[in-house]
Parts: C-alpha cells; sequence; structure tokens
C-alpha cells in the first residue's frame, strides 16, 4: 500500500485557505483520483507542537493511499496537472510531498 504525504508549511506569512481547501480542493481531488485508483483520502490540520503555545511546523497535511506506485502514477499522469493548478486558490506556499511505502498498520 502506498501513501502520499502532503505537507503546507506554515510561516509567519503563509496564505492558507482551510475553507476552500477542505470544501473545494479536497473534494475535487477525491473525484477526479478516486476512479483512477486512489482508495483513501484523509487531512490533519495543524495544531501546534508539544511546546504550548509555539505554532505547528505545517497548516496541513493531507493523505493519498494507492494499492501500488503504478496506480499513483495512472492517476496523476491522468489528474496531476488540475490538481497542481488548483494550489493557488488555496495557498501561495509549496507543499512538500513524499510517496511512502506503508510499511505496517499498527492498531
Amino acid at each position: 500500500m502506498i501513501r502520499v504525504t502532503v505537507l503546507y508549511p506554515k510561516t509567519a506569512t503563509s496564505r492558507f485557505d482551510k475553507d476552500y481547501y477542505l470544501s473545494q480542493h479536497t473534494p475535487m481531488v477525491k473525484a477526479l483520483l478516486t476512479p483512477t485508483g486512489m482508495l483513501g483520502i484523509g487531512v490533519d490540520e495543524g495544531l501546534g507542537t508539544l511546546t504550548p503555545g509555539e505554532p505547528p511546523a505545517f497548516e496541513m497535511i493531507g493523505y493519498l493511499e494507492f494499492e501500488t506506485v503504478e496506480d499513483l502514477q495512472k492517476s496523476l499522469a491522468a489528474h496531476g496537472a488540475a490538481i497542481i493548478a488548483d494550489i493557488a486558490n488555496y495557498t501561495d506556499v509549496q507543499p512538500i510531498i513524499q510517496v511512502n511505502r506503508i510499511a505496517k498498520a499498527i492498531g
């Protein structure tokens, strides 16, 4: 199983429209990528660190799950450009994207 992690850094001057991301972008990604192999999508909102009052390193963290890297590549080939083009509608930061293999499910 493959998980794509999309991290949106938070800075003192970064802009992030959480409402747009949650109500427009995330549903668009789900609608586009589910038919081409995406199994699931999730979102975490950064609240802070273990130090009280310290801001989070990341505003939002998105997760996309696929059975294989090939399914991910097929989905991005079909719809990656539209997804990337939408980023400017909700943030001015460059997301950090990492592709991971889920090593072990715990729980």
